[in-house]
């Protein structure tokens, strides 16, 4: 599949933290394409442009010069959960699933093309994810609450 996006957001969810949820610039990709009503009420809606598994994606080599990656970070939650619901859930094979997630942000990547990788070390820590991925990030930032989610920019060489 080919597209003229300049930039892939590998698994978009509800596209939470887009100012521009329908950004023209943006492929929005998820493996999900559902809507929930959450236990406040409110109604959260995932729908990407293209269904793709970040394992696999359809995309061919070199074709973004960013992408957003930000993956389920909860490991056996409950499916119903509003937490499962709002950001995904991780299976029992989520060593292997994070590293050929970010292998296919890699491969889609444009020579010196950008990856933000977003993760939230609630469950598993960032230093364990990395050490998975291999390779460490240019810089990062800590935001939340507690400090727990990180932002962390990688360039592809």
């Amino acid at each position: 599949m080919t597209t003229d996006k300049k930039i892939l957001d590998a698994c978009c969810g509800s596209r939470m933290f887009w100012f521009d949820k329908e950004n023209p610039d943006v492929l929005f990709a998820d493996i999900r394409d559902e809507e929930y009503i959450l236990c406040d009420g409110r109604q959260l809606k995932v729908h990407p442009d293209v269904i793709a598994d970040f394992r696999n994606m359809p995309f061919p080599d070199s074709s973004f010069k960013l992408v957003v990656f930000d993956p389920p970070h909860l490991d056996n939650p409950n499916p119903n959960s509003y937490m499962a619901q709002k950001y995904g859930t991780l299976r029992s094979t989520w060593r292997d699933d994070l590293k050929r997630g970010f292998d296919e942000c890699m491969r889609v990547l444009e020579p010196f093309g950008i990856l933000i990788f977003k993760w939230n070390e609630t469950r598993i820590s960032v230093k364990r994810v990395l050490e998975i991925f291999g390779q460490q990030p240019l810089f990062g930032h800590k935001s939340g609450k507690a400090s727990k989610t990180h932002w962390m920019c990688f360039m592809k060489r």
